[in-house]
């Protein structure tokens, strides 16, 4: 299990990551692509997520809309914002850092430059 405070210190960057990459998501998902990309390792809950975009989303981050899905159902879909793309580089810099770091204390070799 993951513990909560590294869980909410990685839901940002992964947000913008994953918005950086599809372009446009929306909240259910997010949660699935998380999920995925983590192999399961990281679960997360539509209680846990929809704070973190609202959050986002007053932080002038990213933006969102509604639309209707191919299924017919309406959807908000949350879209990066230029100052998003500047935090996301930030996020990533200091990321690499963490890792490398614990990286070369337990002797593994650093995936990430």
């Amino acid at each position: 299990m993951v513990p909560p405070a590294l869980i909410a210190a990685s839901t940002k960057p992964l947000i913008l990551s994953i918005l950086h990459y599809r372009l446009e998501s929306y909240g259910y998902e997010i949660i699935q692509l998380v999920n995925e990309h983590s192999g399961g390792f990281l679960e997360w809950s539509d209680g846990m997520l929809y704070p973190v975009l609202h959050r986002l989303e007053r932080e002038g981050l990213i933006r969102s809309r509604w639309d209707v899905s191919p299924s017919g159902r309406r959807r908000k879909y949350y879209r990066l914002e230029p100052k998003g793309r500047e935090e996301l580089a930030t996020a990533r810099k200091q990321w690499t850092r963490v890792h490398d770091t614990l990286s070369t204390l337990w002797n593994l070799e650093p995936r990430l430059t």
